[in-house]
């Protein structure tokens, strides 16, 4: 086995979820992911918790949807989920695009029935991690072997020193009540943030880690957004997307490419044309777009923003926590023409922090 596996297994367990006796662990992983598997259940083994490895293969999912006419909660799995301590879950099919033909209606009509289970799982520990593959490494325009090498350096940081470099934007947006992203000629949007909660992400609940991210208020977004770097969805990918908000909700929409993904996304439910989330990158060693929304949504010089649910931890008791099947980022290349400003105070321009070297005002 490739010793890079076990050190990941090593900081998904010890660092990312803390994996005690007693534990009950579902290790949910892709078939091109049995040595980490393996790896997994030993450290689990060791630390005498619980384990069971459950097979999220993707032509798995597009046989059931494609062939089911209606879906339903399904019962003994949310049983499941809710007996459940912590949830390791890994990305690594061998066909990054095994979805693009299941309809993009069957696929919200899918995460509506099981809202109760995604809920369930957020609700409890867990850690979203990626395994290097062949598939992820075309995707990324990357050999096998450098695409190996990226995330194993990414999933190694020393995540001691990002939580320290990201508490100082963590500092920045408490108590703050406004943020306005600006960002070329076609991004210009203002949200508020007012009694909620910015998070330092080090690579916890996501692996790699290195964002900080937090929930605008439900009804506080207002303006214009040109999501210049693509997203794969669903196995097809969604390309110059641009939002327009007012009061909260996505008003106009528009992509350039598979447009009617990305409507079949925004009508999924009511929530599903709100902001749930605001994050700015801030992982520096990863320094290439990949494809992959675990990564490139940690990039540095970017900031992200989710349409559907937010993250309850993220929003304060007084504000409303948008409720949506669906949570679908976004991203925004903040390296030219481009500014963070909260409170009316630039914090970052060109990609570059208030705090950093090199920052001009």
């Amino acid at each position: 086995m490739d010793p890079r596996i076990r050190d990941h297994a090593a900081t998904i367990v010890d660092h990312s979820t803390g994996i005690e006796e007693g534990d009950t662990v579902v290790i949910q992983l892709p078939p091109e992911a049995e040595d980490l598997a393996v790896a997994l259940a030993e450290l689990c083994g060791d630390r005498g918790a619980q384990p069971v490895w459950i097979s999220n293969s993707d032509r798995f999912s597009r046989a059931f949807k494609r062939a089911a006419e209606e879906f339903e909660e399904a019962a003994h799995k949310l049983a499941m989920y809710e007996e459940t301590d912590v949830f390791v879950i890994a990305r690594g099919g061998a066909n990054v695009t095994e979805g693009a033909d299941v309809d993009p209606e069957t696929n919200a009509a899918y995460n509506r029935a099981r809202k109760a289970i995604k809920e369930e799982r957020l609700s409890k520990t867990w850690c979203l991690t990626q395994v290097p593959t062949s598939g992820h490494a075309q995707l990324a325009g990357m050999s096998t072997e450098a695409y190996e090498n990226f995330v194993y350096d990414t999933v190694s940081l020393d995540w001691d020193a990002q939580r320290e470099f990201q508490s100082n934007l963590v500092e920045i947006l408490d108590d703050a009540t406004e943020v306005r992203i600006r960002s070329g000629e076609e991004t210009d949007i203002t949200m508020s943030i007012a009694g909620n909660t910015a998070l330092n992400d080090f690579g916890e609940a996501n692996l790699p880690g290195g964002e900080v991210f937090t929930a605008p208020v439900r009804d506080g977004v207002e303006g214009h957004v040109h999501f210049d770097l693509p997203l794969y969805r669903y196995g097809r990918e969604i390309e110059d997307v641009r939002l327009t908000f007012e009061e909260g909700r996505v008003v106009d929409h528009s992509a350039g490419r598979n447009e009617d993904l990305l409507t079949a996304i925004l009508e999924t439910d009511e929530g599903s044309r709100y902001l749930g989330e605001l994050g700015i990158g801030m992982n520096r060693q990863i320094d290439r777009f990949t494809y992959n929304m675990l990564f490139d949504e940690k990039m540095g010089d970017t900031v992200h923003m989710a349409v559907g649910s937010a993250y309850d931890d993220c929003v304060g008791e007084e504000n409303e926590a948008n409720e949506s099947a669906e949570h679908v980022d976004m991203i925004v290349d903040m390296s030219e023409e481009s500014v963070i400003e909260v409170d009316g105070e630039v914090v970052q321009r060109d990609g570059t922090f208030v705090f950093e070297d090199g920052f001009e005002e």
